[in-house]
């Protein structure tokens, strides 16, 4: 066996690895496995060959990662859920606001909800309003 094969099976033994875990931090290795098994294919010796792997290895944590970062993780922090997925969502009024003081009811999504409002003028049941905070089980509501 030759030592380009020890790069390359030393690349897939990283690659599973990959598999169960998470963070591109281990498949950055790999790629370093694989430009070192190169430069043994080339004719370098050992030396030139880890040399080669710690180059390739940083290079791909500077360049490759936090291209896949950008491109997968950050993704899946613009999503909201729970109360925060509320925010900006529409709702009916099923019992009359008058402002912050008498707090009426709202209807989302089959949920029955208190609700208040920072406006002057009372907000009418049957009416649409839009949900603009939330404090606790208090919504914060606005006349569409």
């Amino acid at each position: 066996m030759e030592i380009w094969h020890i790069w390359v099976l030393v690349a897939l033994v990283f690659v599973i690895i990959e598999i169960f875990t998470s963070g591109f931090a281990v498949m950055c290795i790999s790629v370093g496995c694989l430009f070192a098994a190169g430069a043994s294919l080339l004719g370098w010796n050992f030396t030139w060959q880890l040399l080669v792997f710690a180059g390739a290895t940083v290079l791909s944590f500077m360049t490759i990662r936090p291209l896949v970062y950008k491109l997968f993780y950050n993704k899946a922090k613009d999503v909201k859920t729970n109360i925060d997925a509320l925010i900006g969502r529409r709702a009916i009024v099923v019992e009359r606001i008058e402002g912050e003081l008498r707090p009426g009811r709202v209807k989302i999504d089959g949920d029955d909800w208190k609700a208040i409002s920072l406006e002057t003028t009372a907000i009418e049941a049957g009416e649409a309003v839009e949900i603009t905070a939330i404090n606790s089980v208090i919504l914060t509501v606005k006349k569409i």
